[in-house]
């Protein structure tokens, strides 16, 4: 017995070894939560490099332009930061270009909206003749704004076809004027913008599911209640963002405005004032100036359209097919 107490004594723990071994089993608890962290974590996805070529695109042609713009806006020749600003909106023959630009573009996506709206919701039923419809409305994408214009000249000049169409059938005499002035712009605005308005159109209107109209028409619904209180709030949010597009193509309008209108008259539109400049008096800063304001002028109009379709209609687009 008295033997057993040696070893006994020299296997027995120190004290306060038990608090002294807490620390590293913490350390250890805290050492393998970290490695089950890092093994429960998903690996890199290497998919996600595709995105790269698109972002260095975005940096290089978009954002990258409108950073040094903006700089190079407050930046004058003469004069503060402000100067080019103060300058557009106190020169006779600049600022008054936002209003000439939004009476071309404004009326000319409404049309563009309008008459694509009805044509696409007929063009909703798959039939026979639907390909060949569409294809002749697409067409004049392929032609772009310059042939449009040479076209419009041969067509609707002074002594085009229309003209002397109308005069061998005596059902007008005097002279036709459409083009070299602001009816020509519009034309021209309205042919060139027409097929992307219907083809967004048609897009969001096929994706509307057709049962919700087959029942509402089971519940006594006609083809315009059906329009009215099922395909019109869910085209809704298409419809805006259609117009948003078609008129900041509109609203950029270059060569329609040069060929067919009247550059230093009446259809005077901001991009020449831009233009004029920035290549005729070589004054990059209030030239990036008055693009910045032409940037600003279509904020506005799309917050506005978009506020208008949040007050036109709330809740969620459903309906869609699958």
């Amino acid at each position: 017995m008295s033997g057993a107490g040696p070893s006994q004594g020299a296997n027995r723990a120190p004290p306060g070894g038990s608090a002294a071994a807490k620390p590293h089993a913490w350390g250890d608890r805290a050492s393998a939560i970290a490695r089950d962290t890092l093994a429960a974590r998903a690996p890199f996805d290497r998919s996600l490099l595709l995105v790269a070529p698109a972002t260095a695109f975005m940096l290089l042609l978009f954002i990258y332009p409108f950073l040094y713009g903006l700089i190079l806006s407050f930046e004058p020749a003469e004069g503060g930061a402000l100067a080019n600003y103060r300058k557009f909106f106190t020169t006779d023959n600049l600022w008054p270009t936002i209003w000439t630009t939004l009476r071309l573009a404004l009326p000319a996506t409404l049309i563009n909206v309008g008459v694509a709206l009805p044509i696409a919701y007929k063009m909703r039923v798959k039939s026979r003749w639907q390909r060949w419809i569409t294809t002749l409305l697409v067409v004049p994408i392929t032609l772009g704004t310059v042939l449009i214009a040479e076209g419009m000249l041969t067509y609707f000049g002074p002594k085009g076809w229309l003209a002397q169409f109308l005069q061998l059938l005596h059902a007008y005499d005097g002279s036709i004027r459409l083009t070299h002035n602001y009816w020509g712009v519009l034309i021209s605005l309205v042919i060139s913008g027409f097929p992307f308005a219907f083809l967004l159109i048609l897009s969001y209107v096929t994706g509307i599911d057709p049962v919700l109209a087959r029942a509402a028409s089971t519940l006594g619904a006609d083809a315009k209640a059906q329009f009215r209180h099922i395909y019109l709030p869910l085209l809704a949010p298409g419809l805006a963002m259609c117009f948003c597009l078609a008129f900041v193509q509109a609203f950029s309008v270059f060569p329609s405005a040069v060929l067919l209108g009247a550059p230093a008259g009446p259809t005077r539109v901001i991009s020449i004032a831009a233009y004029e400049a920035a290549f005729e008096q070589y004054d990059y800063s209030l030239a990036s100036a008055i693009a910045m304001i032409m940037g600003f002028v279509q904020l506005i109009i799309v917050a506005v359209v978009l506020w208008l379709r949040n007050w036109f209609y709330k809740g969620p687009v459903t309906g869609g097919k699958g």
